[in-house]
């Protein structure tokens, strides 16, 4: 169980990361210029919009590895799951 947790964590961990990243960029660009500043006063609302549409494929594409082994700790999980309840479910019929 504290596998498929450090999996997930660390997979959120480093999602969190990219997107940080992108966010620091993001900013910089923006406050020279490089980026436009948005309308009005939505410049923060710029930012995390822009970072949020350059995480999301970085994040696919850098963080495979980490997103396939999360994905093979709950698959394992879930069948472990099934087959208690598999182990039940023949434990209850046997005793009726």
């Amino acid at each position: 169980m504290s596998a498929k947790s450090s999996a997930a964590i660390k997979y959120t961990g480093l999602r969190l990361a990219v997107f940080a990243g992108c966010f620091a960029v993001v900013a910089v660009l923006v406050q020279f210029g490089i980026l436009p500043k948005g309308l009005g006063d939505s410049n923060f609302v710029w930012v995390v919009l822009l970072a949020l549409v350059l995480s999301a494929p970085l994040s696919f594409i850098l963080l495979r590895k980490q997103r396939d082994a999360m994905s093979e700790q709950i698959v394992d999980s879930v069948d472990r799951a099934k087959d208690r309840l598999a182990a039940n479910r023949t434990r209850e019929d046997g005793i009726a």
